[in-house]
């Protein structure tokens, strides 16, 4: 090893830049780094269910912006988004119009939104639908249930149910998403799959199918049926619910 990358090893700081006791004009005021390592401390003992969402965001916010109290910020946010999860799923743009916001705060907000996507897909991916169900609408909700503009997404099974893939179709606007069922019966077919459950979401909240939704799912229907792929289902996830076309007698 060289002589100066050991050096440059060793100087690094065994602790966050926003633990440190610093001195001059840039120093953390002292209540500050009392505060944050109080929220840290009664986070590691109690977990994400002892903090409030604003206490959950300000942790979020802490390596964003080191030397300033972000409460105030964090409050902000919830204001303006409704919830934690309406703010991790938020649109960059969106963010970049709440005052206090930079690209650092907006970063910090993406990673913990895809570490969540990441792992609610992990507890589905290669498993059987049917016995990770409760999973499956968990990441479901993870990905869909606090987006502004409507997604639909096609969960691909194979022979055994068990989930092959999931893949973002479309991508449309606040009340509509253009879904072609040519496309969906082409790319199962490119997958070998054997069965499907579509997914899409409501920005209103509201999952109830419009007629537009039902038209589509009967075509999707038709179509994977001509080529002897089963369709499960359909969910539309609202923002606290979910709407099965199975149970309600629309497949």
């Amino acid at each position: 090893m060289r002589q100066g990358s050991f050096f440059a090893e060793a100087q690094r700081p065994l602790v966050a830049p926003d633990e440190v006791s610093a001195v001059g004009p840039n120093a953390q005021p002292s209540y500050l780094r009392d505060h944050r390592a109080r929220l840290r401390e009664r986070f590691m003992s109690g977990g994400a269910d002892a903090l409030p969402d604003y206490e959950l965001l300000e942790l979020v916010l802490f390596r964003a912006i080191p030397r300033q109290d972000v409460k105030p910020l964090a409050r902000r946010l919830l204001e303006e988004f409704g919830d934690y999860n309406a703010v991790l799923t938020a649109a960059p743009s969106r963010l970049a119009t709440v005052s206090g916001i930079g690209p650092a705060v907006i970063t910090e907000l993406k990673i913990v939104e895809a570490a969540a996507a990441r792992l609610a897909r992990a507890r589905v991916r290669d498993r059987h639908v049917v016995s990770s169900w409760d999973a499956l609408l968990d990441y479901c909700h993870t990905v869909m249930a606090h987006r502004d503009t409507e997604q639909f997404h096609i969960l691909f099974l194979d022979r055994k149910n068990v989930l092959i893939m999931d893949e973002a179709q479309a991508r449309g606007t606040v009340d509509h998403v253009p879904v072609y069922p040519r496309e969906v019966v082409k790319r199962a077919l490119e997958l070998n799959a054997s069965a499907l459950i579509l997914v899409h979401n409501h920005p209103s909240g509201d999952p109830t199918p419009s007629e537009a939704d039902i038209a589509v799912t009967r075509q999707i229907e038709a179509a994977s049926q001509t080529l002897g792929i089963a369709l499960h289902d359909h969910l539309i996830i609202g923002r606290s619910c979910e709407l099965s076309f199975r149970s309600e007698g629309l497949l």
